[in-house]
């Protein structure tokens, strides 16, 4: 896949002007947020459910490690091997040498957004192994060399239209040769090639939604059940997730996987909910040989000990990208990394470190739509505040921009001063904008008015709205 730009700016400039981008977002955000409200309004007890989900995730952040090495007892217990990888680089190796002493040529993949955290795709491909990607929106992507945009619906950019001219160009050569218009005809092409590879495949490697201490099982969700063909037919499973996946209880589980459909899919539950315990035992008609787990770090271990140790209570629903206005317009590439919309932009800098990524604290307006639909109650507002307030303690801001929230904070501390200059500003931005009721371009606000008019105040100034409104002089 094409490597990540982590210049958020142009990223953003370049998709705000993305017209098949916009069409894209606009019809599969409008889907996910009514179906959400939808499920969500037929259960009553959906914010005490909430209240629960926190719960549990917090008891197990308090306890990480003692519910890591019962969760790896229980896995060897089951016949399978627990790997500890602290690094990305520790998480490829170890599956490259898996790979390597099995002899593998061919690996399927389900849908695992640790593995794209870690790159292992690029690793195995470097090591002349076959990947091929089975959910259905990572096949696309892979087609197209491209990363995900979003962690649950990963081509959820791309058109009908340019799905079936990649599935034309890249299919023709099997066999297929007629270009498809229709969602059912794509989906069942991609379903007839990819159903010879599962048989073919030396190694699956899913990744996890969940790890259950109780146990040793993992579980994945999926609505095409690709996730259990890649986890049943190799004669080996890997599974990579990351340490904070671990929860206590089956129960807990089950809890949790009820706020999961309905906040990513709006769905009650999701078409295949697959546990998997151990490798093949004696009298099981089916599943492999050998079950790994690779256990991923990569600085989670830093975020639960500081201020952004909410963040590993997210369950990587996707709900806080379809309610944001920003990542509605933008999409997911344009956050330059692994993880996307709000979510994205407390972690990424988190991992990546404020220098790298530190613009992603400003993609955001704060409106809070992401904190009130989060499932696990993260306050990401608050987490992308404390960003912006380090990238400045940092003096990792542009200087231009430090002056002018100096004199934006001087006047909003001198309320008699702001007013009457906002009054005059608006009083004449009004005059010059009146005629066409919007400005098509504007000094210091060409980041707004390139892709979009800037409409022009039609009044007084709110202060003065609401004095009027409470009867006040």
């Amino acid at each position: 896949m094409e490597p990540h730009s982590h210049d958020f700016k142009k990223n953003a400039a370049q998709a705000a002007g993305d017209e098949q981008l916009r069409l894209a977002l606009a019809k599969a955000q409008d889907g996910f947020v009514g179906k959400r409200a939808e499920v969500v309004g037929l259960l009553p007890e959906f914010e005490p459910l909430r209240e629960q989900g926190k719960t549990i995730r917090n008891h197990v952040l308090a306890n990480l490690d003692y519910y890591l090495e019962r969760y790896e007892a229980a896995v060897q217990k089951q016949g399978g091997q627990v790997h500890w990888a602290e690094t990305p680089e520790d998480a490829q190796n170890i599956v490259r040498d898996i790979c390597k002493r099995v002899d593998a040529k061919l690996v399927i993949k389900g849908k695992s957004m640790i593995s794209e955290e870690v790159a292992l795709n690029e690793a195995l491909e470097g090591d002349g192994l076959d990947v091929v990607e089975s959910d259905l929106g990572e096949y696309i992507l892979q087609l197209a060399k491209e990363p995900p945009s979003h962690i649950i619906a990963p081509a959820i950019h791309k058109t009908k239209a340019q799905i079936s001219e990649l599935f034309y160009n890249a299919h023709k050569k099997l066999g297929f040769n007629k270009k498809l218009d229709t969602v059912p005809d794509l989906v069942n092409e991609a379903r007839q090639v990819l159903r010879s590879r599962y048989l073919e495949a030396d190694v699956g490697i899913t990744g996890a939604n969940f790890l259950i201490a109780e146990t040793g099982s993992n579980i994945i969700v999926t609505n095409e059940g690709n996730g259990d063909l890649s986890c049943t037919l190799p004669r080996v499973h890997i599974v990579t997730a990351s340490i904070e996946k671990v929860v206590p209880t089956l129960d807990d589980a089950s809890a949790l996987l009820r706020l999961l459909a309905r906040s990513a899919t709006g769905q009650e539950i999701t078409s295949y909910t697959t546990f998997s315990t151990g490798p093949r035992r004696a009298g099981d008609s089916d599943g492999p040989e050998e079950y790994h787990v690779v256990l991923v770090d990569n600085g989670r271990t830093e975020m639960l000990a500081g201020t952004f140790r909410e963040m590993l209570r997210c369950i990587r629903c996707g709900a806080c990208m379809n309610h944001c206005p920003v990542y509605g317009a933008i999409g997911g590439h344009s956050y330059g990394w692994v993880y996307p919309g709000p979510m994205g932009s407390v972690l990424t800098p988190s991992f990546l470190g404020l220098k790298e990524a530190g613009d992603l604290a400003h993609a955001c307006t704060l409106n809070g739509r992401c904190s009130s639909v989060c499932p696990m109650k993260i306050p990401l507002p608050d987490l992308l505040r404390e960003h912006r307030r380090r990238q400045f303690e940092a003096k990792l801001t542009p200087k231009v921009a430090n002056y002018a929230l100096a004199g934006w904070g001087f006047l909003a501390k001198h309320p008699r001063l702001y007013q009457p200059l906002m009054a005059l500003g608006m009083k004449m931005m009004g005059l010059v904008g009146r005629r066409k009721g919007r400005f098509r371009s504007m000094p210091l606000a060409s980041g707004w008015t390139n892709t979009r008019d800037l409409p022009a105040p039609q009044g007084e100034t709110f202060h003065h709205a609401w004095r009027k409104r409470r009867g006040e002089k």
